[in-house]
């Protein structure tokens, strides 16, 4: 029996010392003077778009005064994301925001913050169909399919392409690769993919597999990638070879390197995936969820196409905000 009250008490030690050292305040639910306290289990602050959405989400959590934002670090690792939330379940927390690494993987986890009678809401990409779960998101079909809609009439015929996934499960990745198989690939038969490969959105795993394509391939006339940060890892490795001065690639997110890649005619064509409309969504949200206006909020971004024709206005937006100088 002491033992087990040993290894119970140690338990909820190790779980404190987790979120204090991720940088969670350690009290407990609420902060007593009426402020809610909110935990945004981020994927990873790693790529481009993950580091964007911390920031945004930082950004939008100041404009309310009743709101309290932790964030913490996936780091794109399923078993330090289930921690994480179970360790913001035991700390109290008023509401949980989860961004997965894969949804269901992560399932199980917003099942016990909504099972603990706390607000949970999944982003970036959802989780469908948990009972008492609200999400806020884009539509990944659609950000894809307005790239691809641009492919049919720009990849050349009988051209030879290269595609970069997401994780296999995430639901962006798998409804990204989805609309590009049905868009693009399903209308132009004389495409050939010559090599497709797992990146887990990642820069420096995308310029690995670029790199074996580029030796063992040869002709590449255009890179397919889910989105920007492994599109701008593909584009680096083959940047200063004149063989592919001409490549085209297309990506998602809008990221600031990503318009200005567009901007100077280098990557061709992304679909934007705005962390700062998908952060200010979120915190709305958790705030109408948090104050009882409302019970229930499964909401989308929209996800314009942005090309060198309309680069420049989103490279001045990066600039207000201060991502691009």
């Amino acid at each position: 029996m002491k033992k087990k009250l040993l290894g119970m008490m140690l338990s909820v030690v190790m779980a404190a010392t987790l979120l204090i050292g991720c940088g969670g305040n350690g009290g407990q639910a609420g902060s007593g003077d009426g402020t809610f306290r909110v935990a945004y289990i981020a994927r990873a602050q790693t790529d481009s778009f993950g580091a964007w959405l911390v920031n945004e989400m930082e950004a939008a959590a100041e404009l309310y005064d009743d709101i309290a934002l932790t964030v913490f670090d996936g780091q794109a690792d399923d078993e330090r994301m289930a921690t994480l939330i179970e360790s913001a379940i035991t700390d109290g927390y008023d509401a949980i925001i989860v961004q997965p690494n894969n949804g269901e993987a992560q399932r199980p986890f917003v099942e016990q913050i909504v099972d603990a009678g706390i607000v949970a809401i999944t982003t970036n990409a959802r989780i469908e169909g948990i009972e008492g779960a609200s999400s806020v998101d884009a539509d990944p079909f659609e950000q894809a399919a307005v790239n691809a809609r641009l492919a049919i009439e720009q990849v050349p015929e009988n051209a030879q392409v290269v595609v970069l996934n997401g994780p296999s499960g995430n639901f962006h990745a798998d409804a990204r690769r989805e609309a590009w198989q049905e868009v693009f690939f399903d209308a132009r038969p004389d495409v050939t993919i010559v090599g497709e490969q797992i990146a887990h959105w990642n820069k420096d795993e995308a310029m690995s597999f670029m790199e074996d394509w580029v030796t063992s391939i040869g002709q590449i006339d255009a890179i397919i990638s889910m989105n920007d940060n492994m599109a701008a890892g593909a584009l680096e490795v083959v940047a200063d070879d004149p063989n592919f001065a001409n490549i085209l690639s297309y990506g998602v997110d809008g990221t600031a390197e990503a318009v200005l890649l567009i901007s100077e005619g280098t990557m061709t064509a992304t679909a934007m995936q705005s962390a700062i409309d998908l952060a200010e969504l979120v915190m709305s949200t958790v705030h109408q969820l948090l104050t009882g206006e409302a019970d229930q909020i499964d909401v989308d971004i929209d996800a314009p196409l942005i090309t060198i024709d309309n680069a420049e206005e989103f490279v001045e937006m990066f600039r207000e905000r201060g991502q691009i100088r």
